[in-house]
Order: C-alpha cells, then sequence, then structure tokens
C-alpha cells in the first residue's frame, strides 16, 4: 500500500509539470494563461507560442503521462499503469505550481495510454488524427478518440482500462463542455495544417 501511495504522489507530481505556462515565462516572456484559450496545453501552446513551443509542449505532456504510467515497472509492483497514470492526469488538471489548475489532459492521458499498451494508443491516435484532419478542431478530435477508446477497450478484454477509457471519456467531456457550446453554435476554433505553419512563421519572425 505504502509502494503504491507513493507511486501516486509522484505520478501527480509529474503530472504537476507545467512545460506550456514554463515555455511560455521562460522563452517568449508570456503568460499562457493570459492568451488565446487560456490553457496551458498543447493547443494554446501552439496558438499563442508558435509551432515549436507548441511541438515540445506536446511531447512533454506526452511523456508526463508516459513516465507516471511506468512508475510501477521502476518500483517492481503489480499495480496497474493505468491507475497509477490516474496520478498524472490529476496533477496536469489540478497542478499546485499554478494554484492547483491546470489544462484538460489529452496528451498527458495519452501519454498513459503508451505506457500501458502501445498499440492502443497507435489506435487512438489514428483515430485523433483522422477527425482532426476531417473536421479541423482539436476539442471535437479528442473527444472522438476518447470515445472510441472506450469502445474499442471493450475488445481488449481488460477491465481495468475499460474502466479507466470510461473515467477519461467523461472526464475530457466535461472538460471540453465550453467547447461543445462552441461546437454547437459553430464558433469553435479551426486548426489546420496551414494554420501551424501560419503560427510558426510568425513565431520565427
Amino acid at each position: 500500500m505504502l509502494t503504491t501511495i507513493t507511486m501516486f504522489i509522484l505520478a501527480y507530481l509529474l503530472g504537476s509539470l507545467v512545460p506550456g505556462y514554463w515555455v511560455g515565462k521562460i522563452f517568449y516572456h508570456k503568460d499562457i494563461r493570459d492568451e488565446g484559450s487560456g490553457n496551458i496545453g498543447t493547443t494554446n501552446s501552439f496558438r499563442v507560442l508558435g509551432f515549436r513551443a507548441g511541438i515540445t509542449v506536446l511531447i512533454l505532456d506526452l511523456l508526463k503521462g508516459t513516465a507516471a504510467g511506468l512508475l510501477p515497472l521502476l518500483f517492481q509492483s503489480n499495480i496497474n499503469p493505468m491507475i497509477i497514470g490516474l496520478g498524472a492526469i490529476l496533477g496536469h488538471t489540478y497542478s499546485f505550481w499554478i494554484g492547483f489548475k491546470g489544462g484538460k489532459a489529452v496528451a498527458t492521458s495519452a501519454g498513459v495510454l503508451l505506457a500501458y499498451n502501445p498499440p492502443f494508443f497507435l489506435m487512438v491516435s489514428a483515430v485523433f488524427i483522422i477527425a482532426l484532419l476531417i473536421s479541423s478542431m482539436v476539442s471535437l478530435s479528442s473527444m472522438i478518440g476518447f470515445g472510441f477508446a472506450t469502445v474499442v477497450s471493450f475488445y481488449f478484454h481488460d477491465w481495468i482500462l475499460t474502466l479507466v477509457a470510461i473515467v477519461l471519456t467523461i472526464f475530457v467531456f466535461y472538460r471540453h463542455r465550453a467547447n461543445l457550446s462552441r461546437i454547437k453554435n459553430g464558433t469553435e476554433s479551426l486548426v489546420s495544417i496551414g494554420w501551424y505553419y501560419h503560427h510558426k512563421k510568425n513565431a520565427q519572425k
């Protein structure tokens, strides 16, 4: 029990790291919370800081979840990595570094899936990318990706994976409730390959 609690706390601390906020403050002298959507995650990093920063934040947020999911391996524990990974997701969403606020934990959740089941991660990522190419909406693509994860998880006959997938899907939909309203009203922000390159070009000026 003590080992499990220790791993969960470490996972929370990993998840609490805020690369989007730090990259903006250190390298661009901007508080990402004051611009764009105000979110500290990947999409707003692209929007406010540019292409290079967005890619960096995406990778770091993903790795937070992956590192947390690998803690049971490091501690030689039999506890399911998905359970420990929830600590990182909680940390990203309620980071003590920024007053127990945070992002929507999409990339961090994906990182936990990567640590636990790489093929499953690749399937969900493929659906997310396809949805993004079709809709040009990161929010909608995230919800579709996690909804797909829940459905497909039943075919893996892994009740913990299914349970966590359901919890994460509900959580992602809840965190995107404002986006759902904008999607319904036709005012949600759109992204595209051209959008990213436009911001990359502006960031380099």
